[in-house]
């Protein structure tokens, strides 16, 4: 029998001994729609894709034999062997059309939660089918096998393809959804400004990936820390792709400040609206309670401890993410992603009126004032098109406008220090201190 291997620089094949199979090395790049089976099912090997259906919605597929000696045919593995067309399954008399989201860092904690929420119809409707385009490294590459044959095993109606690799440009190819959480965590002893440098390579090669590959009106979420600069460097380095399309997620910091606010007044969570995190997810941020409200008031109507909102509440939530790992030993993962969720349900479902919702975005053409070309977490209201517009019924006092600066400075510091992976010449590192990213200790 001739078995095909691809290389990860070629997707060429050579024809290996047939009783070589058990210590065949296999490339797990590229990932294949079509497959042909000609392995016995207790052959285990790297799987490509997977598919999940329901048994009502495919006929049984006929199998076609693989000729003899054909080493350029891609071979089944294992579970694998059985696969559906697809293209004909994509659409339903009651579905809509398929549509591709891509994870990075798609073996981790955060991912471990996000991606069978996503599978679910919880994110985008029980109506949408789609599919998982999962990015690991070579390191994690068998746990994210391993993430692949779980969704596989739930049998998700709605989870149509799963394909794994590890390189963006094939990833990322025609995605119409990208979330990147993939990204070094900050070691002992480590300055901010090295996390930077360290990070925002990574996210400067997937920016040109998605700029190259992705669909043109990708949405882009930035998970990953130090996510505002990071989502500021993978935007500079997709100019095909519009600005606005780049969030980095501060929705876990507005769900904590929500949280805090409604146990102190008392009320379910639900009672709070028009919270705002404002600037950087670092110990910077600004929950915003001049703005936000309990049951349609002021908060400052309800909370009345003005001490308590500007110390107490302010530090709590800048500072939560730090408490979790000391009790847990953990950063938080399924909150955050919770937080993705809200965060892709909020550009995709009409925001309440009246309310708003945070996300850090491109501050080009902003209405606060807030310093120009930087992603800067502000007040958005969506139609749910996927796209957003800043509110504008937004109040200020010298105190919210003091602290916006001092996070806003904190951006514009952290821009400089990436100026050699966003094209704007040499960096050069002045961070006015160095300041704590939400968990670190």
């Amino acid at each position: 029998m001739a078995v095909s291997e691809i290389s990860p620089s070629y997707a060429g094949s050579r024809a290996l001994p047939p009783n070589d199979l058990s210590s065949r090395p296999i490339n797990p790049l590229l990932a294949f729609k079509n497959r042909r089976p000609s392995l016995p099912c207790s052959a285990r090997r790297i799987p490509r894709i997977l598919c999940s259906v329901s048994p009502n919605q495919v006929q049984a597929p006929v199998l076609s034999a693989t000729p003899a000696g054909a080493a350029s045919k891609r071979e089944c593995f294992g579970v694998f062997c059985t696969t559906y067309d697809l293209k004909a399954a994509d659409k339903t008399k009651s579905w809509k059309g398929l549509i591709n989201i891509a994870v990075s860092g798609a073996a981790g904690m955060i991912s471990n939660h996000l991606l069978f929420k996503l599978a679910s119809g919880e994110v985008f409707g029980p109506d949408q089918p789609i599919a998982l385009k999962l990015l690991g490294s070579e390191k994690s590459f068998l746990a994210l096998e391993g993430v692949a044959m779980e969704l596989e095993d739930s049998l998700y109606p709605l989870l149509r393809e799963v394909s794994i690799g590890t390189d963006p440009y094939e990833v990322f190819q025609d995605a119409e959804w990208a979330l990147l959480i993939g990204a070094k965590p900050r070691g002992p002893g480590m300055e901010r400004a090295g996390l930077l440098d360290i990070n925002g390579q990574i996210f400067a090669e997937q920016g040109k990936a998605l700029n190259d590959v992705a669909s043109r009106n990708v949405k882009v979420i930035v998970v990953g820390n130090p996510c505002n600069t990071n989502a500021l460097i993978c935007l500079k380095n997709a100019p095909n792709i519009p600005a606005k399309n780049f969030h980095a997620l501060t929705r876990l910091d507005e769900n904590r400040a929500k949280c805090q606010l409604a146990l102190k007044a008392g009320v379910f969570y639900d009672k709070v609206s028009n919270m705002t995190i404002w600037g950087n997810h670092s110990t910077t941020q600004v929950p915003d309670f001049l703005n936000a409200k309990i049951n349609g008031m002021p908060v400052t109507k309800v909370i009345t401890d003005i001490k308590w909102l500007r110390e107490e509440f302010t530090e709590r939530v800048q500072k939560r993410g730090g408490v979790l790992i000391q009790k847990w030993g953990r950063s938080s993962a399924a909150s955050t992603a919770v937080s993705i969720v809200d965060a892709i349900r909020s550009l995709v479902t009409p925001t309440p009126e009246g309310d708003w919702f945070s996300s850090g975005v491109y501050s080009m053409g902003n209405p606060y004032g807030i310093a120009e070309d930087i992603v800067f977490s502000m007040p958005c209201r969506s139609k749910g098109d996927g796209d957003y517009e800043l509110a504008n019924d937004v109040i200020f006092d010298d105190y919210l406008r003091e602290r916006i600066k001092k996070t806003e400075a904190e951006l514009l510091a952290e821009k400089r220090c990436v100026a050699h992976l966003t094209g704007e010449g040499n960096a050069y590192c002045d961070l006015p201190e160095d300041t704590m990213l939400p968990g670190e200790q």
